[in-house]
């Protein structure tokens, strides 16, 4: 399944995902069923890869998601969608998650006003990210507030593009969250 971790480049024919739609090596692909487990464990390392997070951090939120009430797969999601990288991504700030991850390591953003260079930082309903002042003059966030006037973003984030900030409405429910992927199936590989 195509994830769209490159960015932009995966909307165009360069996509390494349509050049080689088979696995590398001389038999290609195989044709053998796939267990459960090995369903529920490649749906496992699907959401990890999209949102870029390590197995033991990846855990980490399941446990917390399970801990919390509520349906625990909407809660894992939820966790993942409101970390501080994937949110700059989701407001446009960056083409890739893996791009947002790196601008927010290097400083670029502050979240309420504190600087935040940590990209799990967990974002709660009503904070604020903006783009540091010092950030603000760099040939990035020049061409990216053009960019942010046309973007497309979900209903819980709302991002003014003239002052390059934005905050969170409201915690992303289900429907709001356009991902392609089960989390009842990482439920099940974590209950076994």
């Amino acid at each position: 399944m195509k994830l769209y971790l490159k960015g932009a480049k995966c909307y165009t024919k360069k996509c390494p995902f349509e050049r080689r739609p088979t696995p590398p090596g001389q038999h290609g692909i195989r044709r053998r069923k796939m267990s459960e487990y090995g369903v529920q464990l490649r749906e496992k390392q699907k959401v990890r890869r999209v949102y870029g997070v390590l197995e033991r951090q990846f855990k980490h939120y399941f446990e917390t998601a399970e801990a919390r009430p509520g349906v625990t797969g909407e809660n894992l999601l939820r966790l993942l969608e409101t970390r501080l990288d994937n949110v700059v991504f989701r407001m446009g700030f960056a083409s890739s998650r893996a791009q947002a991850r790196q601008l927010v390591t290097h400083g670029h953003f502050a979240v309420n006003g504190r600087a935040t260079n940590v990209p799990s930082y967990r974002i709660r309903e009503g904070d604020r990210v903006d783009v540091r002042d010092g950030s603000r003059k760099g040939e990035y966030f020049k061409n990216v507030t053009d960019s942010l006037r046309g973007a497309q973003r979900p209903d819980w984030l709302s991002v003014d593009a003239d002052k390059l900030s934005g905050s969170v409405t409201a915690l992303p429910a289900r429907d709001q969250m356009p991902l392609e992927l089960n989390e009842q199936l990482v439920v099940e590989y974590y209950s076994r």
